[in-house]
């Protein structure tokens, strides 16, 4: 766990590069040579520290050369290289040129993405004569928009000059503004970020720019910097798009101090604000001011600022804050000056203003204003005059810095304190980094102060170039952690800064991704950054946690490795557990090891064997006692693993055994078996399932180890898990037992003596017997003789069937196999296990017995029952699962089938197996009189072979006769439609199948209290919802309206309605008889007494009270006004056609008395019924063409015969005359045309009189369309019309044929009509003569025909 150099990018195209910037120079003889050079060969041990002589080894670099990397040799050492803190620009400029470099993804050869920095933009920046660059960083700044997570938005290169210029230029080298502060040579360019303070009382650091002059200093506040660039990059923009008016940005807000009383000055760093103690304010004014000086209240906030060079060779500068104001700076953008001389030229030459070009380059160019400096004086240094100061780099802290001289000296400064703390020696020309490193989490986890805050580290970073070497030293005081061969030419990259523009609100949230150092080896152009423990910084005894901690996270990363080979894995597993120290780490790491599924049962028993033997070797008191117990039980499992696989593999290829002594078990087996087959034909269906789940997947040792646990008396306890894994666990246990593939006893054995108790291995056998019932079904004579074979091994273990057994009682190892078999869902596996469990019991309470008295057995008697009435139970749920299993005639789409076992169909109550049986009868589509036919064929002894679904049913018929009795089956089937109905209204048939099953039912008590159920229920509230939607249009209403109020569409309304009709009719026919029959007496068989649940259909129907007749004849007028409606779209409000306590007493509850209308109905209220009913006549003549075509009287159609009947009952009902409606009906008929329909109706008339006045205006309309308004109009009819009496003649003019609806009648039904008339008119009536006249006229037209 020591540090380690991780590539993270690498650069191209180095030769371009490099040719680009020594344009027209050879390289060196130096570059040429060897770079064996680059190689550090002598021995350090000597300065090596020896807490890291384990853990810390050099590191070779890579000496591999790529195409596109340069040659090697010192040539970057002539550049000025800065690299973004993102990594993702990187800047090289030598003299008057520079190249930005920019981050790039590409994949390589193994398909691993990897970033590469590329050539983006090359060129020359000075602008003024002679000026070369002298410094360069590239600060990346940080978006302003709200989705930004940390990622810069740009990055802007700042480039300091000879000239004493700053220029600011984007990644593709467009220059953005120019300032010139200071008219010496810029030395160096620094910049701070902000941080977030790790501690509440640490002051939050301003941004800002500094630049370093020979004798003066210039910071940028970094507020005003970052606005400035923004403001001046949409300028570029603006400018590039379409040449808008050039806006100023905003002054740069700066300050200049002069520093004094140094003699040379070549690098800096700028601290920060800081403020004193009041010891520290106190004891500086003392020194300042002398005995009597005086000292202010608060202390003053001071800006910092270190300096090294010489005389003295570190200086200290304080500039108390506010002693000098902050200058505004005029922004030379140059942008808005290109675009001003080139409109400006452009127009010059249109106009002829054209100058010469040694006239425009003689005029001499203005310099900016440059302020003066505010003088500073230093504070104090460190004076040493003959040693001089070359660089300085300033901690992350900013409490520390490192200070490189010209005696090959590394000198730590403490900057509160203002001394050297330490120095290296032999580190001439050295690069100085630092590194901050943070605590991981779970670093503190095992503190006893429970959560503390994170720690840091800070390192200091030192490549010293002239040896070729990287080293990582532990601060302040700590010894070196780690060194790296690198090269001789390398550059240490470190920014100290990060993104600019972020404070403590946008900062919220975000993830900054910057390297804090780099290394760039230019013979490969790899960049390389530092990776660091955070405990190498630790000294003390939780340093040891943490290097366990990083050895977990070693191990885990293992674990997750793919393509790691199991000898690999088990040596790094061994290594790190027997490094780990801590022993709470150990065991997680253990217990890690032991969860992958990765890990073979041969690795970890090596490892488990390695760290025990470890353990052992420890003294006594040193030793943890659990670690050292877990070792030793998971050790035992794992052998035990290993022994069942050896055994199993070695049975595998010994000959089977006979079994003897099964006569007894073969004959039940004869018995069962047709059943048994005809259930594995329905059960083996193909499915869908993944290989995990299946019992037969292999078990990997680690679900075996977490299936087991070891007690500390010895004892192994059988954990229960998913249902999943303890199947597979069984599989693996027990299977190849029962499949006959290693039929010995040592499986057994050697579960036994581990320590597993004989319950758990029984539960393990019979769980995988019965999750594999389709294998054992193919062999059931083998597999079973193979199951009796473990029973009665398990059965013969210590601690089953005990002597003290309590002979009054049940045994308890018996009664777990009953328990097992009454849950499961696989009823021929369960019957299967039943039968051996049953003669494996038999044979050894016979034993048992025959060692005892003659008195006990009584106790042999209870439990043999208790099997003989538990295979009886299991044999009726394999037959009814048979038949519950039968495939549906629409396949899948027909749901799946009913799973039935001894639990459900107890908890069931006494109708769980009609409930099943109905649900059976529903999915295979069976209508109500093909049931009844198929119970009726069986009872009456007809057989079709054929038929193996009836065989079925009456099979299971017969097992449960009182359960299934045709009255509870019918009822039950009726419920599961009319539930089915209401799941999907649209489903009309189910609903009509229901009333069909409901009058199948004989007894009327069962009738009429499912009829009362299913109304209150279902029906009414549908019902009601149409009344009032019918009442609220005034007539059929839409689909639409239908779905929306009622939820089903038109169509299933009317029949939904007709339904309705039906149920009312079957409540007042049962109401009716219930007098004349008693109630039936409802059982169950004797093995099935013991049911406990809710009660059945048929029960519930016997409990509800009796309906109040009138109250359902009432709603039965109701439902036959709205079916009609339907029927015929006939326009009605049906809630109108009652009085105000007729409407009150619509939709009550059936079973109460409600205040009902009584006496003559209001004259308007019959007549809307009446009017109504003519309707619905007129309707059903329309819908009918003819006799010969009209619907049976069974059809729920507008043709059906009933129609006029109901109308007639409806008729009674509503206080109407029933010879109303039928000379309405006759009329009806006759106008329609068909005569011979109406001659039948005309002798049930009673009022003849009346019913002959309306046939003779009839005939009339028929005689006036023939005669007046025919179009073949014969001349014989002519003449025929003119010897017409006058009166005949005016009459027949003033009928009006259109009112027939069939007025094109065959003279013949005509003649006969008025034969008729001429029959029903008495002859004192006052239109007899009339008749006398119309039959001469059609005797005559019908004699000329």
């Amino acid at each position: 766990m020591s540090c380690s150099l991780l590539e993270f990018g690498r650069l191209q195209e180095l030769r371009t590069v490099r040719d680009f910037l020594f344009q027209g120079q050879k390289p060196d003889a130096a570059e040429e040579r060897n770079q064996a050079d680059n190689e550090l060969s002598w021995d350090t041990s000597d300065w090596e520290s020896a807490w890291d002589t384990e853990n810390n080894k050099v590191q070779e670099g890579a000496s591999s050369t790529q195409d596109c990397a340069a040659p090697s040799g010192p040539w970057l050492h002539d550049c000025i290289v800065s690299l973004s803190p993102c990594s993702d620009l990187l800047v090289v400029a030598r003299e008057q040129k520079a190249v930005f470099l920019s981050a790039k993804w590409r994949t390589d050869e193994s398909g691993r993405e990897e970033m590469t920095l590329g050539l983006s933009w090359s060129g020359t920046l000075s602008t003024e004569e002679g000026e070369c660059v002298s410094s360069a960083i590239a600060i990346p700044l940080a978006s302003q928009k709200r989705s930004s997570t940390g990622r810069p938005d740009w990055t802007c290169v700042v480039v300091g000059f000879t000239s004493g210029y700053v220029r600011f230029y984007t990644e593709g080298g467009v220059l953005l503004l120019a300032q010139l502060l200071h008219e010496d040579p810029v030395l160096r360019l620094k910049c701070r970020t902000y941080e977030i303070p790790r501690h509440p009382g640490v002051a939050e650091q301003h941004e800002e720019l500094s630049i370093l002059y020979p004798a003066a200093m210039v910071t940028i506040d970094g507020f005003s910097l970052f606005q400035s660039l923004r403001a001046c990059r949409n300028q570029v923009a603006r400018a590039t798009a379409a040449g808008s008016d050039v806006v100023p940005p905003p002054p740069l807000a700066y300050k200049k101090w002069g520093l004094q009383e140094m003699d040379s000055i070549v690098d800096h760093s700028s601290i920060g604000i800081m403020t004193l103690s009041v010891f520290d304010q106190m004891k500086n004014a003392s020194i300042l001011g002398g005995f009597n000086a005086s000292v202010k209240g608060s202390p003053p906030a001071m800006s910092q600022y270190v300096t090294v060079g010489a005389g003295p060779f570190t200086g200290f500068y304080y500039a108390v804050e506010g002693s000098s104001q902050p200058l505004l700076s005029h922004v030379a953008m140059a942008v808005a000056s290109k675009l001003t001389s080139a409109l400006f030229s452009a127009a010059s030459g249109w106009l002829g203003w054209n100058k010469s070009k040694t006239e425009e380059d003689s005029t001499p160019k203005q310099r900016p204003k440059v302020e003066p400096a505010t003088p500073l004086g230093i504070r104090f240094g460190l004076p040493d005059s003959r040693r001089h100061g070359e660089s300085i780099c300033l901690s992350p802290c900013n409490t520390l810095a490192g200070v490189t001289d010209d005696f090959g000296r590394v000198t730590l400064l403490d900057l509160a304190r203002g001394i050297s703390i330490r120095m290296w020696k032999g580190y001439r020309d050295a690069q100085l980094g630092w590194l901050q490193v943070r605590e991981e989490r779970g670093d503190r986890d095992f503190s006893p102060t429970g959560s503390m805050p994170r720690r840091h580290a800070l390192f200091l970073i030192i490549y010293a170039p002239r040896r070729g070497i990287l080293e990582v030293w532990a601060m302040q005081r700590g010894p070196r952690v780690g060194a790296f061969t690198v090269g001789k030419h390398c550059r240490l990259l470190y920014a100290g800064y990060r993104l600019m523009g972020v404070n403590s609100v946008t900062s919220q949230g975000w993830q900054l991704h910057t390297q804090q150092v780099c290394l760039l080896d230019p013979s490969s152009g790899v960049l390389r950054t530092v990776n660091i423990p955070f405990h190498l910084a630790l000294s003390d005894k939780k340093s040891e946690q943490a290097k366990d901690m990083h050895l977990m996270k070693r191990l885990t990363s293992a674990l997750k490795t793919r393509d790691m080979d199991p000898e690999t894995l088990e040596n790094e597993a061994r290594s790190v557990l027997l490094e780990i120290k801590h022993p709470a780490i150990k065991k997680q790491a253990l217990e890690s090891l032991l969860s992958n599924r990765s890990v073979t049962a041969s690795c970890l028993t090596s490892v488990m064997g390695a760290l025990k033997e470890a353990l052992q070797q420890q003294a006594p008191e040193e030793v943890d006692v659990s670690l050292l117990q877990l070792c030793s039980s998971q050790l035992k499992l794992l052998q035990l693993y290993t022994n069942i696989q050896q055994l199993q593999a070695a049975a595998r290829s010994e000959p089977a055994l006979g079994h003897d002594g099964l006569e007894d078990l073969d004959d039940e087996l004869l018995r069962v078996l047709p059943v048994l087959q005809q259930y594995a034909e329905f059960a083996a269906k193909p499915g869908v399932s993944f290989a995990q789940d299946l019992p037969s997947s292999p078990l990997p040792v680690q679900a075996f180890l977490s299936h087991m646990e070891c007690s500390e008396d010895g004892e192994v306890q059988v954990i229960g898990r998913s249902e999943t894994e303890w199947n597979q666990l069984g599989y693996f246990l027990f299977w190849d037992s029962l499949s006959g593939r290693s039929p010995n006893h040592q499986v057994c054995e050697a579960l036994h003596q581990a320590g597993i108790r004989p319950q758990h291995l029984l539960s393990l056998l019979l769980s995988v017997w019965l999750q594999m019932e389709q294998e054992v079904l193919q062999k059931p004579v083998e597999t079973v003789q193979n199951l009796h074979t473990q029973l009665v091994a398990l059965s013969n273990m210590k601690g089953t069937v005990e002597d003290s057994w309590d002979p009054q009682s049940i045994s308890p190892w018996w009664q777990q196999v009953r328990h097992a078999c009454v849950q499961s869902h696989n009823a021929a596996a369960a019957l299967l296990a039943a039968l051996v469990a049953h003669r494996a019991a038999k044979a050894s309470i016979t034993s048992l017995s025959n060692s005892k008295l003659q008195a006990e057995w009584e106790a042999v008697s209870l439990e043999l029952e208790q099997w003989a009435v538990f295979v009886r139970q299991l044999e009726d749920v394999l037959v009814l699962q048979t038949l519950l299993l039968t495939p549906s005639p629409q396949g899948p789409a027909g749901g799946a089938p009913v799973q039935c076992s001894i639990k459900t169909l107890l908890e069931g109550g006494t109708g769980g197996i009609a409930d099943a049986v109905s649900k059976w009868v529903f999915r295979q589509h069976v209508a109500p009189e093909r049931l009844r036919e198929m119970l009726t064929e069986k009872e009456r002894g007809k057989e079709k072979p054929e038929d193996q679904m009836a065989d079925l049913l009456w099979s299971v018929c017969q097992r449960f006769p009182h359960s299934l009795s045709p009255d509870l089956l019918f009822a039950h089937c009726c419920w599961e439609h009319v539930v089915q109905w209401n799941k999907d209204p649209e489903e009309a048939g189910y609903l009509s199948w229901a009333m069909e099953h409901l009058k199948l039912v004989s007894s009327p008590h069962i009738q009429l209290g499912i009829s009362t159920m299913m109304w209150t229920t279902f029906i009414v509230k549908r019902f009601s919802a149409a009344a009032y939607l019918m009442e609220k249009v005034g007539k059929a209403p839409k689909d639409r309206l239908c779905r929306r109020d009622v939820g089903m569409g038109d169509k299933a309304l009317t029949a939904f309605l007709s339904c309705c009709v039906q149920l009312l009719q079957i409540l007042m026919e049962a109401d009716s008889a219930m007098q004349e029959v008693s109630a039936p007496e409802l059982s169950v068989e004797e093995v099935w007494s013991g049911a406990s649940g809710p009660a059945s259909i048929a029960e519930l129907a016997l409990e509800q009270k009796g309906v109040h007749y009138p109250l359902v004849q009432h709603h039965f007028l109701l439902a036959s006004v709205l079916h009609a409606a339907m029927t015929f779209n006939v326009k009605v409000k049906p809630l109108s056609l009652f009085d105000s306590k007729g409407k009150n007493a619509f939709f009550r509850d059936l079973t109460t008395i409600q205040l009902m209308p009584s006496g003559d109905m209001d004259a308007a209220v019959v007549a809307l019924r009446q009017e109504f009913l003519f309707r619905l006549l007129t309707g059903w003549v329309q819908a009918t063409d003819d006799a010969s075509n009209s619907a049976c009287s069974g059809s729920t159609g507008p043709k059906a015969d009933w129609w006029p009947s109901l109308c007639l009952e409806l008729g009674t009902l509503l206080q109407i005359n029933p010879d109303i409606l039928r000379r309405h009906l006759v009329c009806e008929l006759y106008s329609q045309g068909l005569d011979s329909r109406a001659e039948e109706l005309t002798l049930e008339v009673e009022d003849k009189d009346v019913l002959g006045s309306q046939l003779l205006v009839l005939t009339g309309q028929r005689l006036s369309y023939s005669l007046l308004h025919s179009q073949s109009q014969t001349h014989a009819a002519m003449e025929l019309l003119a010897r017409l009496p006058p009166t005949l003649c005016t009459w027949l003019k003033a009928m009006d044929p259109g009112e027939l609806r069939c007025p094109l009648v065959p003279l013949s039904q005509t003649s006969r009509l008025v034969s008729r008339l001429i029959e029903i008119l008495p002859e004192n009536h006052a239109q007899y003569s009339l008749a006398l006249h119309l039959l001469e006229a059609v005797d005559v037209l019908s004699a000329e025909d």
